[in-house]
């Protein structure tokens, strides 16, 4: 699971260990995942991209994951989605 944050969105990917094929995505970009949020760049968002991500990584049949933060530290936005995806049942 690797997460990228932009000034504006966030996005999280799910993929082989290889990385040759994205299993699972969620983004502040897609329409279903911004619906009832103000914008796309605070932690509520972040926290929604976490339960998407979770759900949609849970639907694909995988619950262990190795979290990579892309050098990120381990704060704000990152941290509120790693804890709405542990929330979601992922474990990391």
């Amino acid at each position: 699971l690797t997460v990228l944050r932009t000034g504006q969105h966030l996005y999280a990917q799910l993929f082989t260990a290889d990385g040759s094929k994205v299993l699972a995505s969620a983004s502040t970009v897609q329409a279903d995942v911004m619906a009832g949020l103000k914008n796309g760049k605070n932690a509520e968002a972040a926290a929604k991209v976490g339960q998407v991500i979770a759900e949609r990584a849970k639907a694909a049949g995988f619950e262990k994951v190795a979290f990579d933060r892309s050098g990120y530290r381990y704060h704000g936005r990152i941290k509120a989605l790693a804890d709405a995806a542990r929330e979601g049942g992922l474990q990391f």
